[in-house]
């Protein structure tokens, strides 16, 4: 009777409203809303993090690739695996409560079975699915609520980021565009799981844009950002424009929106990051600027229309999409102003601060990996050497931004890739990727913690390591960055000067982004620890949890 009891009473604290959540829950996939990753507690600090200590483990027995980020909301966490599973377990001993297995129908999908995360609302747990499904689960017994297809999985939609719910809604992207499909953005009703809005990332032909242009053709820019050249021949696509050839582009043109938005609650507008154009490498059979893939977008939240784009690679060749999530928060103009601005750290190895309001780009960082070759065209056979590789620079990891250190905190990879280009027709469900990107035999590859300063661009410090990066950062009032990598140790860096200060071997590839969550006022420390398929590492399936209590 008594275990009957306590699982009463968890599922009792597990239907808590998120108007009642703990001042010190992590509700959102980046902790807010503007998912900043920012934790506004110095329990943990520079002078006492060698007292941090493994509290409990949980091992969810699904072994995939993990890039999932915890919730925590009232006494429970809720965490997904690979393959569409959900757990709901108790926060302070790690003791499962329920469990959800989606199942899958057929799926297509690009670069592991992922999941990255949750969405919570007032009743629900809700998912996207490699199956592109919207699935909302029910808190108090993990049963499936409602789900809804998002689009047809057989043509290589799938569902990947965790979904960001705000005002009724649950927003989420789509995946896919390694196969050729027309990325979007929809908003469903998070009750009933009806559509709201939906805003495709390939404009349609005739469709009119904020900047007076119509379609995906854009403006035919010569170089990114302005300053480098991206060597297209804008002659020959206008050519191919106006003789009518591939009118029809656009309909396979890519443009996944594949990781969490952010919102900005004051004006109403959401932020998102969008993937490359489909073929990735041929771009003789997609002239123009092909937008809005590569570009940072903000929407309004209400219908869903595009307010402003900023395409960082018109017309790419290179699968340098824009993927890491948009980050909300203030920084200085050069002439000493403060503003609110949305940060993107780039594939191309950049990070980017943009007014909010407008789009414009304010400043670009100081390259955080090696560049070289930098958009130079691929070419048959062996292919282009070039830097950097389709990996990144930034990929899917989410930054971090401290307020104090005024230091925005992104992982980066160096894999020196060559660029293959080979025009294949499209054909439903399959890989189109028109060409290959290879990594170079016998290329050192390497990886690093780059600390921007949002407010001149310039790299404070950086933490280097043997292997690439990818999974993310957690930064802390008390002057900590965590993070983890490849090699299995997940680590602690003062987020000052870059000096690592503690680390744990926890026996499989760290590459998921760290979360923190309080317990009677004491701060503990999240991770997922199970390896990842994109930069194949060790693999594993555990949410370990740390703190100094």
């Amino acid at each position: 009777m008594l275990s009957v009891f306590l699982r009463s009473l968890i599922l009792f604290f597990s239907s808590v409203s998120l108007a009642q959540a703990d001042e010190g829950d992590w509700l959102h996939y980046g902790g807010d809303l503007a998912q900043t990753r920012y934790v506004n507690n110095k329990e943990v600090n520079i002078k006492n993090i060698d007292k941090l200590r493994l509290k409990w483990i949980f091992q969810t027995g699904i072994v995939g690739s993990f890039e999932n980020t915890p919730l925590v909301e009232g006494d429970v966490m809720y965490i997904t695996t690979p393959y569409n599973y959900i757990y709901a377990i108790n926060k302070q001993t790690g003791q499962s409560i329920w469990r959800y297995k989606h199942v899958l129908d057929l799926t297509n999908f690009c670069c592991g079975p992922n999941n990255r995360g949750l969405a919570l609302d007032d009743e629900y747990v809700f998912m996207t699915t490699l199956d592109a499904q919207l699935v909302a689960i029910d808190k108090k017994t993990g049963l499936l609520a409602w789900q809804t297809q998002l689009s047809n999985s057989e043509y290589g939609y799938s569902g990947t980021e965790a979904p960001i719910v705000y005002d009724g809604m649950v927003i989420s992207g789509i995946a896919g565009a390694e196969y050729g499909i027309r990325g979007f953005i929809s908003a469903h009703n998070s009750k009933t799981g009806q559509l709201i809005w939906r805003w495709y990332t390939i404009p349609e032909p005739g469709e009119k844009q904020p900047d007076g242009t119509y379609g995906w053709y854009g403006t035919f820019q010569t170089k990114a950002d302005g300053i480098n050249s991206l060597n297209r021949d804008i002659a020959a696509e206008k050519a191919q424009i106006k003789a009518g050839e591939y009118p029809d582009a656009w309909k396979t043109g890519g443009g996944s929106a594949w990781t969490t938005k952010s919102i900005d609650t004051k004006t109403g507008l959401l932020f998102a990051t969008i993937g490359n154009p489909a073929p990735d490498m041929d771009g003789s059979v997609r002239p123009g600027d092909n937008r809005w893939t590569n570009s940072l977008v903000a929407l309004d939240l209400k219908t869903g229309k595009l307010v402003w784009g900023y395409q960082y690679l018109p017309h790419d060749l290179w699968d340098l999409d824009s993927a890491s999530p948009p980050i909300l928060s203030q920084a200085k103009t050069d002439d000493g102003k403060l503003v609110d601005v949305v940060i993107h750290g780039g594939k191309t190895g950049w990070t980017y601060v943009h007014d909010r309001q407008t789009g414009e780009l304010i400043r670009r960082s100081e390259p955080m990996i090696e560049q070289d070759n930098l958009f130079a065209l691929p070419t048959k056979g062996l292919g282009t050497p070039m830097l950097p590789g389709a990996n990144g620079g930034v990929n899917w990891s989410p930054g971090s931004v401290n307020k104090e250190t005024r230091l925005v905190y992104y992982s980066n990879l160096h894999q020196p890739m060559h660029y293959e280009v080979r025009s294949v027709p499209w054909r439903k469900g399959r890989l189109w990727l028109g060409g290959a990107f290879k990594g170079i035999p016998n290329a050192i590859q390497s990886g690093n913690i780059s600390a921007v300063n949002i407010d001149t661009g310039k790299i404070a410090w950086q933490y280097v390591t043997k292997q690439p990066m990818i999974g993310g950062t957690l930064t802390t009032a008390g002057g900590i960055v965590f993070t983890g990598g490849d090699d299995g140790y997940f680590i602690a860096l003062d987020a000052t000067t870059g000096e690592k200060l503690w680390q744990f071997q926890t026996g499989a590839g760290v590459n998921a982004a760290p979360m923190a969550f309080e317990i009677d006022g004491h701060l503990h420390i999240g991770v997922a620890a199970g390896g990842n398929a994109q930069i194949n590492t060790s693999r594993g399936g555990s949410i370990m949890v740390f703190s100094i209590d």
